[in-house]
């Protein structure tokens, strides 16, 4: 299926003479150390520049460390260097996981659409024929070990009308889940679910989920645990059914145990353009709520997906936040909510 975004964009010259990549690294809330790698495609006096998140355990793997060795250069239309990509071993060291091969391919195929745009003197939103608009977004966290109010009061002080996502586990006492669903401000609490996870006790599992649901009334609940038990807690709960690390293609949509109401839809997941607005158009039909996510990027794929939130579904709950949202205390003058869509006059970027 040629969804009108891609139909638009195929088409588009592409000259790419070469490739670098650098390292990127920021500290996030406790103590995190965060490192992607920053690919930067080169033609035409432009560059074309995304980002790869996959770095999580070490670098020998990462783009930074093995440096160019993939055959990139070439006189290409955006369609065309993209099935090119498709044919190639990204991964002379292989993938940790089968995901990760995905949230290289994003990497290659954004750097060449924004390189494709700067050649063309374009801005995506015109190449696509969409508005820009404001993006509603919350602040995802957990609540640290052992959890406590603390990561949200950090954010309240300086921020009080924002908005979160939150990591929630059995570890949360009555007394904290009341406290943070008094602050009126969560949108989505994310079980963690999908991920293989330890479960721990299932009877205290099966208890937090009683007691989110009471307690959270109006939050979407996203990736809940494939147990029968889940299942027939969240079965009255159909208005509120949300997954995320489920969806990559279409068919996921309808592969769930349980109905989505809403999907949180990451591009780096989903791992390539065409899938990406197919998946886009199927949601948009089926009256979905979208909201987009990303996986903890520093640089500039955290402003393409905030892009494409501004475009594709600016009134959901984007897990879109500036990246300093993530850090042990966020910066008092962070931007507020609704993040200004702030497209770049070329490419595929916001100039912020």
């Amino acid at each position: 299926m040629t969804t009108e975004p891609w139909e638009k964009l195929r088409h588009l010259p592409l000259t790419i003479e070469s490739y670098e990549v650098d390292r990127l690294n920021a500290t996030f809330a406790q103590g995190f150390q965060r490192v992607t790698s920053l690919v930067r495609l080169i033609g035409g006096g432009h560059e074309g520049h995304s980002e790869d998140v996959s770095p999580f355990e070490g670098e020998d793997d990462t783009l930074h460390v093995l440096g160019p060795f993939l055959p990139l250069a070439g006189e290409w239309t955006l369609e065309s260097f993209c099935d090119h990509l498709a044919s190639l071993d990204q991964w002379p060291v292989p993938a940790r996981w089968d995901m990760a091969k995905r949230w290289r391919n994003w990497a290659f195929e954004a750097a060449a659409l924004d390189l494709a745009l700067n050649q063309a003197g374009k801005p995506f939103h015109e190449a696509v024929g969409r508005d820009p608009r404001g993006v509603r977004f919350v602040n995802s966290l957990g609540l640290g070990e052992p959890p406590t109010f603390d990561p949200l009061a950090a954010r309240l002080e300086h921020h009080p009308d924002l908005h979160f996502k939150l990591d929630v586990k059995p570890e949360w006492s009555d007394a904290l889940m009341r406290q943070v669903a008094d602050t009126g401000a969560v949108e989505v609490i994310d079980f963690k679910g999908r991920y293989g996870m330890e479960m721990g006790e299932k009877a205290d599992l099966l208890g937090m989920y009683e007691r989110v649901i009471a307690t959270f009334p109006d939050a979407l609940l996203e990736d809940a645990h494939e147990l029968p038990e889940v299942e027939a807690l969240l079965a009255s709960q159909a208005g509120r059914i949300s997954y995320d690390a489920p969806i990559a293609r279409v068919a996921d949509c309808d592969a769930q145990p349980l109905a989505p109401r809403a999907v949180n839809i990451k591009p780096c997941r989903v791992g390539d353009l065409r899938s990406l607005f197919a998946l886009y158009a199927e949601c948009d039909a089926r009256g979905l709520v979208m909201y987009g996510g990303g996986m903890g990027e520093i640089g500039i794929g955290r402003h393409q997906i905030q892009l494409l939130a501004s475009l594709f579904h600016p009134d959901g709950p984007n897990d879109t936040a500036p990246s300093g949202y993530n850090a042990e205390i966020p910066a008092p003058d962070l931007p507020a909510s609704p993040l200004p869509p702030d497209p770049a006059p070329t490419g595929f970027r916001r100039a912020g």
